[in-house]
């Protein structure tokens, strides 16, 4: 039962950290209360004094957020109001629990006062997959509602190791119907899914596309209008090199919510796993990420002439199948045959990295995926 509590009148006593806590949940649901504690740290008004079982004189509903077995007792032995005694969950009458709000939507989440944590990570997860501004109609059937509230992730995975994943990443994946997957997307990673999660494997590699980019879009879709909560995993970050733009439109064009989940891109993570800072102060003062893989498997080389900028550092992202064209155009520019190049290979996990110049670069033999780093 959802028991309004607004036209109650509300004791709260005490007035440290845990009192504040209360009054700010207490605020946040625009239920009026009154403070009274002997010491106020809070940034409420309260009544200064100690507390007597006279002050609980009309008030519904009680809460001691004093820690203090005495102030307890005395209001026990002495009750004709509701009562939450903080941390005595055995001697309350109600419990705190997690609450969300969107529209007209409210749910409430309760350990029965056992995990006030627990219930504010489950009320976060719930709240990621609640509609923005649905609109409520009693004469829609139960499927009909659950296509209307579905919804999809593009969910950045990082360079690869499960603890690079942002807490954001990692809470959304636990809350999957649906994983659709690549070959950069770490085994480890979706373990975290959940037991009766469906997990698609739709790998692109260069020469192999497992499934073409207009199936997954399809595939994205089929599985919302299911009412699914659906996941795109991918490595990096999705906007980085990622397409995930391009999914992220079909998806929003088919009127199907969608949410972002950044993730930390390899361009950054990659040369850092190496020691390498993208930026040095005096040094280099900017940084450039660039593909050296275009649509079509044309190659990218309009950023090489860049490399004459020492101030400038350049990443470059799906580029070890193309170190000999890169090696060349750089050599017929000018550029200097002994430049220092780093390739880092499997950021993060069985990672390799190797020191080596321009002249050489086309010589070496390193594990995809890699970066190179001039």
């Amino acid at each position: 039962m959802l028991i309004k509590l607004k036209p109650k009148k509300v004791l709260l006593i005490g007035g440290g950290v845990v009192a504040k806590q209360k009054a700010d949940v207490l605020t946040k649901q625009n239920i009026p209360f009154d403070i009274v504690t002997l010491k106020n740290n809070t940034p409420y008004t309260a009544k200064i004094k100690e507390f007597e079982i006279s002050d609980t004189n009309g008030y519904d509903v009680v809460i001691d957020a004093t820690g203090c077995d005495e102030v307890a007792n005395t209001l026990l032995e002495n009750k004709n109001f509701l009562l939450n005694v903080v941390d005595k969950p055995e001697v309350c009458d109600f419990y705190f629990g997690s609450i969300t709000h969107k529209g007209d939507i409210s749910v409430l989440v309760s350990s029965n006062g056992k995990s006030p944590r627990l219930t504010q990570v489950i009320r976060d997860r719930i709240e990621k997959i609640l509609p923005i501004n649905y609109e409520i109609d009693r004469k829609k059937d139960y499927e009909t509602i659950k296509k209307e509230t579905s919804k999809v992730f593009i969910i950045g995975c990082g360079p690869g190791a499960v603890d690079l994943l942002t807490i954001r990443a990692y809470n959304t994946l636990k809350s999957l119907d649906v994983a659709l997957y690549d070959h950069l997307v770490n085994p480890e990673i979706l373990d975290i899914l959940p037991n009766n999660c469906e997990k698609i494997y739709v790998g692109k590699q260069k020469g192999y596309h497992h499934k073409k980019q207009d199936e997954i879009n399809e595939l994205l879709i089929q599985k919302a209008k299911e009412g699914k909560i659906v996941g795109r995993l991918k490595g990096g970050h999705p906007f980085v090199f990622g397409r995930g733009y391009e999914e992220m439109m079909e998806i929003v064009n088919e009127g199907i919510e969608v949410e972002i989940i950044e993730g930390l891109t390899s361009a950054i993570s990659a040369p850092s796993e190496a020691l390498i800072p993208v930026t040095l102060r005096d040094k280099k003062d900017s940084f450039m990420v660039v593909s050296a893989h275009l649509k079509g498997a044309r190659v990218n080389l309009n950023w090489v002439d860049l490399l004459h900028r020492e101030n400038l550092r350049i990443i470059v992202l799906m580029g070890l199948s193309r170190k000999k064209e890169i090696k060349q155009k750089a050599l017929e520019i000018g550029i200097n045959k002994n430049k220092e190049v780093y390739i880092i290979s499997n950021a993060s996990l069985e990672q390799e990295i190797i020191k080596t110049t321009l002249s050489q670069l086309d010589k070496i033999k390193a594990k995809k995926p890699a970066v190179i780093v001039f």
